[in-house]
């Protein structure tokens, strides 16, 4: 027959929990938790709050990683990082600054950046670097300009007619560059502002002709207009 021997246990071998409902518990004192409002998890939604969210109120210190599927941030003043960043998914997202922009190696200091977005003086500045623009080759007889044209390059032989699109389209301010690469040509390049049909005009007229041995124009649009400077 088995004997059993007694075991006394005094209250103070209990741990006790206090705080609020709902409170995250940490240690507070000799085997006694606590919890505060300032660090509550809600398991039914309360007011603007969806079920099953964590509530922190003050300040967070991870020195680890954060991993999560959304960030909604509020209020940031200033961002650190290294590595690549990726911002927006869709064409329609909006990314809006305020103050000037600065993009450069990662020698050079912001004092002397390759690009420069001023908005103290409203000019964009290239600081030992090059520039690029869009380039288009008129290898067809028929060709519409877009608001993405930029430099266009006429290859095709004999006559071509180069569509000019609205500047309502590209907006006030659009440039072209029409240039013909070719060191002799049989036919004339027309420039002709008929898209739409009598919307607009190029120089006052509703074509524009260019001929003789690589010619050139520049245009520039007034929002409606194309104009040659």
């Amino acid at each position: 027959m088995a004997t059993f021997n007694w075991a006394y246990i005094t209250p103070d071998d209990h741990g006790a929990a206090f705080g609020p409902t709902g409170s995250v518990q940490f240690m507070s004192g000799a085997r006694d938790t606590s919890g505060s409002v300032n660090f509550m998890y809600h398991t039914a939604a309360v007011g603007e709050l969806a079920a099953n969210t964590l509530v922190l109120t003050g300040t967070l210190v991870v020195t680890g990683t954060i991993s999560a599927s959304h960030f909604h941030i509020e209020d940031v003043t200033k961002i650190d990082s290294t590595g690549s960043t990726t911002f927006g998914n869709t064409n329609d997202d909006s990314h809006i600054r305020t103050g000037s922009m600065y993009v450069g190696r990662s020698s050079p200091s912001t004092k002397n950046p390759l690009f420069e977005v001023n908005a103290e003086t409203r000019q964009i500045i290239f600081s030992g670097s090059g520039h690029r623009a869009n380039y288009d080759k008129v290898s067809v007889a028929s060709y519409t300009t877009t608001a993405a044209s930029h430099i266009l390059g006429v290859s095709k032989t004999g006559n071509v007619v180069i569509s000019l699109h609205s500047g309502s389209v590209g907006g006030d301010g659009q440039v072209l560059v029409i240039k013909d690469e070719l060191s002799s040509r049989s036919g004339i390049i027309t420039i002709s502002a008929s898209v739409p049909a009598g919307n607009f005009s190029i120089e006052a007229n509703s074509y524009y002709e260019l001929s003789g041995t690589m010619p050139a124009i520049n245009l520039y649009t007034d929002g409606t207009n194309w104009f040659v400077y």
